[in-house]
């Protein structure tokens, strides 16, 4: 039998620039704000082989970051053979792919399991567009970060972007079950949701 939309989860990483910055509270008043419930929350500074299980190994995955690196450089004029040795997306993506993981592993971060109607587009919604510098005000990422994937690519790192968020019901599901078990969520009521059957 299908879920009702309540019971949906999604998986949040407040990522270690949303932690350094001192934003964790923030960012969790703004998912509670909007009637979603925290079901486990921990931080934790991860290791390079748990964030290299996070990310997908997909080599079609991994290509998509190389041609969308191959997109900033072609749009802003730079010249991604000379800053980074290749102009193939299939060698830059595993590149990408590294800068990720040693950025989301140099520092601690916050993971969540949020649960709510229609929790995955509502956190989404939430955290606005995954470039800072596209990300709407109101938002997350648009009121409190300003980074640009060309900035990144440039300086060789991983876009601060403050918060992971799951995209679809399949990410939500490895990613829940990559960072916590059964044991560590919690089922519980909040008060709304008696005035919402």
């Amino acid at each position: 039998m299908t879920k009702h939309p309540r019971e949906e989860r999604t998986y949040v990483m407040i990522k270690p620039d949303g932690v350094k910055r001192g934003l964790i509270g923030e960012i969790i008043k703004r998912i509670e704000q909007r009637g979603l419930k925290v079901v486990a929350l921990e931080m934790e500074h991860p290791t390079h082989k748990q964030m290299d299980d996070h990310y997908p190994k997909d080599p079609k995955w991994i290509t998509r970051l190389g041609e969308k690196t191959l997109s900033t450089y072609a749009k802003f004029g730079y010249d991604a053979m000379k800053e980074l040795g290749t102009d193939k997306a299939e060698k830059i993506g595993p590149m990408v792919r590294e800068w990720l993981i040693n950025y989301m592993s140099s520092a601690p971060l916050v993971k969540i399991v949020v649960e709510g109607i229609h929790a995955i587009d509502m956190v989404k919604k939430l955290a606005g567009k995954t470039m800072p510098i596209d990300a709407e005000m109101g938002t997350i990422r648009g009121d409190f970060s300003a980074d640009s994937a060309a900035a990144a690519n440039r300086d060789r790192r991983a876009v601060h972007n403050l918060v992971h968020i799951s995209e679809t019901p399949e990410e939500a599901e490895h990613e829940i079950a990559h960072w916590f078990t059964q044991d560590q969520i919690h089922d519980y009521k909040r008060v709304e949701e008696d005035l919402m059957i």
